[in-house]
Order: structure tokens, then sequence, then C-alpha cells
């Protein structure tokens, strides 16, 4: 079983939708913590550590084989509890992936207190690889409202639009999970990248379930 730790409830039905193109049975269990992501934006991610860790030994000790936090601005502090499992934050893979696309590269939010986890986990993507990347953050400061009142559809819009304006990038990092629906708005040439598919991968992967649906 992986469990999924989430600070909002709209991603129950984004990752279960993944699991049933990709994973087809994988169990997945679904852990919501709104709680975590409003403190941690307050006082900052460590405040909320020692909670985050909390939830994360509950879901193994209920039988969870790996943890995946879908929360990109808890996912720093989650991935390095000490759990006995595998605990993954839901971006590494996208940031990887961005270091790979090139050197340029903007992270794109919709949460201020995402931009800064976020930047660092790109920035220590590239030393792992050994790349040298010039960050540059963009705010769509006039999405999260949209978000948190249900609307899907605007939010996604309003993300993809923000996307657009990117230039002189080489990759643009969606940094929340629910930033992904914009993927498919966007009509930038530039590569924009999201965190649920490949991060619901790499999850899978580390309890040791293989892909046999889409992968793209």
């Amino acid at each position: 079983m992986l469990a999924l730790l989430h600070t909002s409830p709209l991603h129950i039905p984004v990752f279960d939708a993944l699991r049933d193109e990709d994973h087809p049975g994988l169990e997945l269990r679904h852990l919501v913590h709104e709680d975590l992501l409003t403190r941690a934006g307050q006082d900052g991610p460590e405040s909320v550590a020692g909670d985050v860790g909390a939830v994360i030994d509950r879901a193994v000790a209920a039988g969870a084989r790996a943890v995946l936090c879908t929360c990109s601005s808890i996912g720093g502090v989650a991935e390095a509890a000490t759990a006995g499992v595998p605990v993954l934050r839901v971006d590494r893979p996208m940031a990887a992936a961005a270091v790979a696309a090139g050197a340029r590269i903007v992270v794109l939010a919709t949460v201020a207190g995402t931009l800064g986890p976020t930047v660092s986990l790109v920035e220590e993507e590239a030393r792992r690889a050994g790349r040298s990347v010039a960050v540059r953050t963009l705010l769509a400061e006039d999405a999260w409202t949209h978000f948190e009142a249900g609307d899907l559809r605007e939010y996604a819009r309003r993300v993809a639009v923000a996307a657009d304006s990117v230039t002189g990038a080489d990759a643009i990092v969606l940094a929340q999970a629910s930033m992904a629906p914009a993927q498919r708005l966007t009509s930038t040439t530039v590569p924009v990248l999201s965190s649920p598919r490949p991060g619901l991968a790499a999850a899978a992967r580390a309890v040791g379930v293989r892909p046999t649906g889409a992968t793209k």
C-alpha cells in the first residue's frame, strides 16, 4: 500500500485517475491534512515537521510500504522524516527533468510559500547532476483563490496564462501538484513540467509496482 499525504482533498481524484491509468492494482491510501499547509505558510515548513512525521509514522503503522507527499511546501520536511520506509516528495522527479531540459528554469507557483522550497529542490537536483542552472520565479497571484473556491477550470486557465507569459526559459516548473491541469492549456513552446505523474511513478516503483498504462 502507498500512502499519499495531501494538503487538499482536491488532489485525491487526480492521483486516483493517474493510478488507474498507469498503475492499476496499486493500493492508495489518501491522508488529507489541510492545516499543515496553512501553518507552514504562516510559520515555515519546519514548524510542521513534527506533525508531518507523526502522520507518516501512523501511515507506516497502518501498513504503508512508502509515503508520497504531494504538497511541495512541506515536501522537504516529509522527505527528511525517518520512517523505516521510503518517503518521497512528489516534485523531485519533475525537478530532475527540469535540470535535464536546460540551464534556464522558471518556477511558477500560485502560493508564495511554495517558491522557496521548489527553487531549493531544483538547485539541489542541479548539484546532483553536476549542472549549473539559473532559476527564476513567477507567482500567479490571482489563481489560488479560484482553487480554494473549487473553480479548478479557472485556476488552471490562469496558471496557463502565466506560463505562456514566460520567455527566455528552457523549462517551466509547475511548483504545485494542483497546477498540473494547466499543462494541457498552455501554448508556449517552452516545456511545461508538472509533478503528479512522475511523482506517483517514482512512489509506485518504491513499493515494487511498475507502470502498465500511459507514461506521458
